[in-house]
């Protein structure tokens, strides 16, 4: 990937540069996703995840959580607008952090506590976040999925969420 070096056979630092990221941007918004990853950490099992992340508006992170084990999760944003919701048992909104840079009110980072559930939402084309967890990646136990939210699979609720999220505030409720 242009702008993004992994050059060897001398350590070197790991960079994502203004290239790379524009890059990371075009390939989140030509996938069927509208989001694209690129990983700093060199394989799944690395005790530290470390990855960028674009992803476009409309583009659906069902809500879920971390429990096997419970792990944290730190999200820094690199370019555009992004929010960061947190729900109770029953979708009910209990925080929100708008990642941006455009007013005293949004934030650069936001770490969401280990078993909480969550989801993020971009709010602006080009969003690039950079997120940080506790590995190993294990895809099966790595998340669970909330029971009150469609599946990324079920398109028309998972386009009716994806919506409410971007405007949804500390005590709403999602009720499909």
């Amino acid at each position: 990937m242009t702008g993004i070096r992994h050059e060897h056979p001398f350590p070197t630092l790991k960079k994502l540069d203004v290239n790379g990221a524009k890059d990371l941007v075009l390939q989140a918004q030509s996938s069927e996703r509208q989001r694209k990853n690129f990983n700093f950490h060199p394989e799944l099992d690395d005790p530290i995840q470390r990855l960028a992340n674009a992803f476009e508006p409309g583009t659906y992170v069902p809500p879920h959580r971390h429990i096997d084990p419970d792990r944290w999760e730190m999200f820094l944003l690199i370019e555009g607008r992004a929010a960061i919701l947190v729900f109770d048992d029953e979708g009910k909104v209990t925080d929100r952090a708008e990642l941006g840079r455009d007013n005293d009110s949004q934030c650069s980072v936001a770490e969401i506590p280990p078993g909480a559930w969550h989801s993020v939402v971009a709010l602006t084309a080009g969003t690039v976040l950079f997120e940080v967890k506790a590995g190993p990646y294990a895809r099966l136990t790595d998340k669970g999925f909330a029971s009150w939210a469609p599946r990324e699979n079920e398109t028309q609720a998972a386009r009716s969420i994806t919506k409410w999220m971007e405007q949804a505030q500390v005590g709403d409720l999602f009720v499909m």
